[in-house]
């Protein structure tokens, strides 16, 4: 079985702390491509779990969709 996730990769100081939106697991390394590589084992070990099996499950049979919107927002003062 194969998951496909969404991960939000953060800086903090030294390390990068990769998170996975779908459930949450998280790992940190001192580079991007160590933190994706350290996720990827924490995904595989936490599905490894039986209990977590039905949330994998869940996730391969709904479509989530995450993107970023930019808007221009331009205030006119209303004050006369």
């Amino acid at each position: 079985m194969c998951f496909k996730g969404t991960v939000k990769i953060e800086q903090s100081d030294e390390w990068y702390v990769a998170t996975c939106l779908e459930n949450y697991v998280a790992s940190q390394g001192k580079t991007i491509d160590e933190a994706l590589a350290n996720l990827k084992e924490a995904i595989e070990l936490y599905y490894e779990d039986e209990e977590n099996v039905d949330e994998l499950n869940f996730y391969q049979n709904n479509n989530i969709f995450f993107t970023t919107l930019e808007v221009d927002i331009q205030c006119q003062n209303t004050l006369s």
